[in-house]
């Protein structure tokens, strides 16, 4: 073991030292509660859908012709099919979600402030591509609620002015969905969604790194409990515990709900209720009660706003010190979130 280790020490001159103090970087004590370790949470789902999505990629054929088929094949004869297309489907789900609740754990704990605002934005665009992969693949289905549902998605873009003509030609691959429409959308779901989300996700930890985490403060602690401890193993260990959590989560929901098939798209026929994933939900009962070119353009101006807020926060703080207004406004925001959604799963149109 001596000799083989001499080898590699003179190949990869890498001490196991300074390999520990690279990688063992001191991290806050209130990193060992778990809800505060969300951030690692959709990092683990986003490998199981990477993982999962290249099994399935094996038989799905990008085609109106042979789409719906080949998911059919999957559910119901490859072996395991419908166990890998369970935890796909639910591994996006609770991505999406841990998504979410990390930005409004960020957000109600200010670690969106000085200097971190740019890793808020980077932030900010995670989330945003992660709803456009769920997007993408819920349409490669090529169900009839799928079908509709791009079909609708892209004459939403169309509202967008200057850029909405241009954003539906590139989405659809035309002015309308066509032969080529389901191979642009698994290109941008398998390929060049993820290979950004992983571009943003290597600058967002690198922006950790080099900030190191924010930390928090509770005078109510005693103050044997403040400070910091290892990342590994301690905060390793948790990260791993919050894994093996999400491991058996994931089989017990694709095992006791499993993804299954809906009708075949037919694009002469229009269902009488057409309905998103529940991650547009609120988007979906937003556009029903405005029109669609001032629905679109609240929207719009919601997310940017959610994108600057930072800087609107430092501006609002520089005039009045201390001022917890954001958290005020999230809280609305986060009960409007709720009621709209909630509208939305209740109504049947």
């Amino acid at each position: 073991m001596g000799a083989l280790s001499s080898w590699f020490a003179e190949r990869i001159p890498v001490r196991p030292g300074d390999l520990r103090e690279l990688t063992n970087e001191p991290v806050p004590n209130h990193l060992k509660r778990w809800w505060f370790c969300l951030g690692g949470t959709p990092a683990y789902l986003f490998v199981v859908q990477i993982v999962t999505g290249i099994l399935l990629a094996f038989y799905y054929q990008a085609s109106p012709q042979t789409a719906w088929d080949s998911v059919r094949f999957i559910t119901e004869d490859a072996s395991y099919g419908w166990f890998l297309r369970g935890l796909h489907k639910w591994a996006a789900t609770l991505m999406i979600a841990s998504v979410v609740l990390h930005q409004m754990r960020v957000y109600f704990t200010g670690a969106y402030r000085k200097p971190r605002e740019l890793n808020w934005i980077v932030g900010m665009g995670l989330l945003v591509l992660s709803l456009l992969t769920g997007f993408t693949g819920y349409s490669l289905v090529y169900e009839q609620l799928s079908y509709w549902g791009a079909t609708v998605g892209a004459n939403i873009a169309d509202n967008v002015p200057v850029l909405g003509a241009l954003a539906k030609q590139l989405l659809l691959a035309g002015e309308v969905y066509n032969e080529h429409t389901l191979s642009r959308f698994f290109m941008l779901h398998a390929a060049v969604l993820p290979s950004a989300m992983v571009a943003l996700l290597a600058v967002h930890i690198t922006l950790i790194r080099l900030q190191g985490v924010t930390e928090f403060v509770d005078a109510r602690e005693p103050e044997r409990d403040r400070g910091t401890f290892n990342f590994f193993p301690e905060h390793f260990a948790t990260e791993l515990t919050i894994g093996l959590v999400l491991m058996v989560l994931l089989a017990a929901l694709s095992t006791i709900l499993p993804a299954t098939m809906g009708p075949r798209a037919d694009p002469l026929v229009t269902p009488e209720v057409i309905k998103p994933e529940w991650f547009f939900y609120v988007a979906f009962r937003w556009l029903k009660l405005f029109s669609g070119t001032a629905a679109v353009l609240s929207m719009g101006f919601i997310v940017f706003v959610m994108v600057a807020w930072p800087f609107i926060d430092g501006w609002i703080r520089r005039r009045r010190a201390g001022s917890e207004f954001s958290v005020y406004l999230g809280i609305v925001a986060v009960l409007a979130l709720l009621a709209l959604t909630l509208w939305e799963a209740a109504v049947e149109h």
